[in-house]
């Protein structure tokens, strides 16, 4: 039986999705991305799940696209096909976390910056290699980045293909957190869980207004948020009835 390339393992509400090639550092081909993308197409209308995190099998999250692979030349369904995957998880409407530790360069940076944030262990490292192999992006890390990190930030990175550690990642703005190794894990857990705790329908919602409003200018996003709120979802009168009981069971 052929090995999956992602795995993806169901706890509680969070879908855990793995780059799944240790032996190759998770070197990122044509197959994984077909993986990605059932599980991507899977999750769309999985109401059971709340929440995602994308990580890497073994040593590290990915060692970036592999170059094996790019050099033999690949086959791909239609063009633009990996940057549709990314857009098609980008708008999944649930959070996805990226959890990454060791490498992370290049394709790999790619995947990581269409999940919704970045979560980095200490031996995170990040990078923009185009450059050195004389390639240019078509997965999205020309509109992502920048989008991240600012643009001429952006314009260094892309420029020097410098590598960079998680404290200067989480200094630019690149990740959201930095979390010892031994407490990578356990820390990931623990903010998904957190965001599990909250309405399935405003993560939607908002997600869709974050995208929507991207790069606007502040009237016309304003404009758009009234115009295209989404109003309170079914859970709405749950949600508040067992706040009140439980303040009404604290004052007595």
């Amino acid at each position: 039986m052929t090995t999956p390339l992602v795995t993806r393992q169901d706890q509680d509400g969070l879908a855990l999705l793995t780059l799944n090639r240790p032996d190759k550092l998770n070197s990122l081909t044509v197959g994984m991305f077909r993986d990605l993308r059932r599980h991507v197409l899977d999750l769309q209308a999985d109401e059971s799940i709340g929440c995602v995190i994308l990580r890497g099998a073994g040593k590290c999250f990915s060692a970036g696209h592999d170059l094996g692979d790019i050099a033999e030349g690949e086959s791909v369904p239609s063009p633009g096909w990996h940057s549709e995957t990314l857009r098609l998880m980008e708008r999944l409407p649930k959070p996805v976390i990226a959890a990454v530790h060791g490498h992370c360069y290049t394709g790999a940076l790619e995947v990581a910056l269409a999940a919704d944030f970045i979560i980095a262990a200490e031996s995170a490292r990040f990078g923009d290699t185009h450059a050195k192999w004389a390639l240019t992006p078509i997965w999205g890390m020309s509109q992502r980045l920048p989008r991240r990190v600012g643009v001429a930030t952006a314009k260094r990175l892309m420029f020097t293909a410098d590598m960079i550690g998680a404290d200067e990642a989480f200094r630019i703005g690149l990740v959201e957190q930095v979390v010892a190794d031994a407490d990578f894990d356990a820390a990931c857990q623990h903010l998904a869980r957190r965001i599990l705790e909250n309405s399935p329908f405003s993560h939607a919602a908002n997600k869709r207004l974050l995208d929507a409003t991207d790069a606007r200018d502040m009237d016309s996003g304003l404009q758009w948020e009234v115009l295209n709120c989404e109003g309170t979802g079914p859970d709405m009168q749950d949600r508040i009835a067992a706040f009140t009981n439980r303040s009404k069971k604290a004052k007595t």
